[in-house]
């Protein structure tokens, strides 16, 4: 049957149409504090059981790579940064919960969003100010004044109204205040970008450690994730929007009795996260992700544009869209650049190596890459023999058709 071709204003109108019915797309993520993968094992979590019987559940970790220019600490605020900005502490600079001196030339993903859609909703429910104040900088003009449209937090500092306690009730009351503000606001409101951040289970892993009250714990913030899970679904029933659901913690908890955090014993790097979002990547199935991969996924999600020297400092890949290459890592031996990578799709695809001498973006300028070669990603190793002006820091970037991977050597 011959097909007759549609006009061109025809066609235009198609697309118009196309883009006004296509779903609103929507992102939540949630931080619950300090639960390491073993522990979340072991509790009772009906609601993230549905969240994952829906969508997908995966061990994964924090903590950058021991012993190299990324380690970085098992703490709380330094894991959030991570998440938000997509990079490890050797970039975004938080190294501690005192949040000293962010370095806001990584942006977060609040600011890669109000960048591209100033005319969408955030919003954040936070049990910890910091979180906006100082890590997302809300009205800092190191963030050009980034000013997110809601926020429910601080009530940590109210202490007529949440007297502080040994027991850390306190923390309980407002963990269960901002759960419950986040359920009614995303039902009512459909803010297109929120965060969630519920603290009570590390307060009490903290006190208790490895004990029936961290379980108890564990099941109290899962109760509380299912409210906001309960609006999800709710407005997703009732409006034409499609949301993705992230729920994951910053750290896990030492081996000896789970009480502390901060170093990099295998339990306190291992974490975990949770989706509704059923089709997740190879990447996602088969390898263990970081929490730097959350920010990359949210870019994908939310279709934002991102200017390729940011992506080429961000550490996480996609956890939805397809990925060629993971893993990139080099060195300098005899005077020759060695490079390696490890290949996921098990295909002849191509990539592109570059390198730069500079690290111009951290203070806020840009490094001039130069191309390396071409590789053939399935080899999974490239070396170089390199010029006699040897360099004592080099930034290599392993661009494929599908996503960027980076490494920096420092000598």
């Amino acid at each position: 049957m011959k097909i007759k071709q549609l006009p061109l204003s025809v066609l235009t109108f198609l697309v118009l149409i196309n883009t006004v019915l296509a779903q609103e797309k929507k992102v939540v993520f949630i931080i619950v504090d300090g639960i390491a993968f073993n522990m979340l094992q072991k509790a009772n979590t009906p609601n993230l059981d549905n969240i994952s019987n829906q969508g997908s559940f995966t061990e994964a970790y924090v903590g950058g790579l021991v012993g190299t220019y990324s380690e970085t600490p098992t703490i709380s605020a330094v894991g959030y940064n991570s998440l938000l900005t997509g990079t490890w502490v050797n970039k975004h600079n938080v190294y501690g919960n005192g949040i000293k001196n962010p370095n806001y030339n990584y942006p977060t993903i609040f600011r890669l969003f109000e960048n591209q859609f100033p005319d969408k909703q955030t919003a954040i429910f936070s049990t910890w100010l910091d979180n906006r104040t100082k890590l997302i900088g809300d009205s800092l003009p190191q963030t050009n004044y980034i000013k997110l449209d809601y926020a429910y937090d601080g009530f940590e500092l109210d202490t007529i109204a949440y007297p502080h306690d040994d027991a850390r009730k306190y923390i309980k009351d407002i963990d269960k205040k901002v759960a419950h503000e986040a359920a009614r606001y995303i039902k009512e409101k459909g803010p297109d970008l929120s965060w969630v951040y519920l603290e009570f289970s590390d307060d009490i892993g903290h006190k208790y450690g490895d004990s029936p009250q961290l379980y108890n714990a564990i099941e109290f913030e899962d109760k509380l994730i299912g409210s906001i899970w309960n609006s999800i679904k709710e407005r997703e029933a009732s409006h034409d929007e499609e949301w993705m659901l992230l729920v994951t913690t910053d750290h896990g908890r030492t081996v000896k009795d789970g009480k502390h955090h901060g170093g990099q014993t295998d339990r306190e790097r291992s974490t975990w996260i949770v989706t509704n979002i059923k089709n997740t990547n190879q990447y996602f199935n088969n390898e263990t992700p970081g929490i730097v991969d959350i920010l990359p996924t949210m870019i994908d999600f939310l279709d934002i544009n991102v200017d390729k020297d940011i992506q080429y400092e961000i550490d996480g890949v996609s956890l939805i869209n397809p990925v060629n290459a993971i893993n990139l890592k080099a060195n300098i031996h005899d005077g020759k650049l060695e490079v390696s990578w490890k290949n996921i799709n098990q295909n002849n695809s191509e990539g592109k190596l570059y390198i730069a001498e500079t690290n111009n973006f951290n203070t806020g300028g840009k490094d001039q890459y130069r191309l390396l070669g071409t590789v053939n990603l399935s080899k999974e190793h490239y070396t170089k023999k390199l010029g006699k002006n040897d360099s004592k820091f080099y930034k290599i970037v392993l661009e494929t058709n599908n996503n960027s991977i980076n490494t920096w050597i420092i000598k």
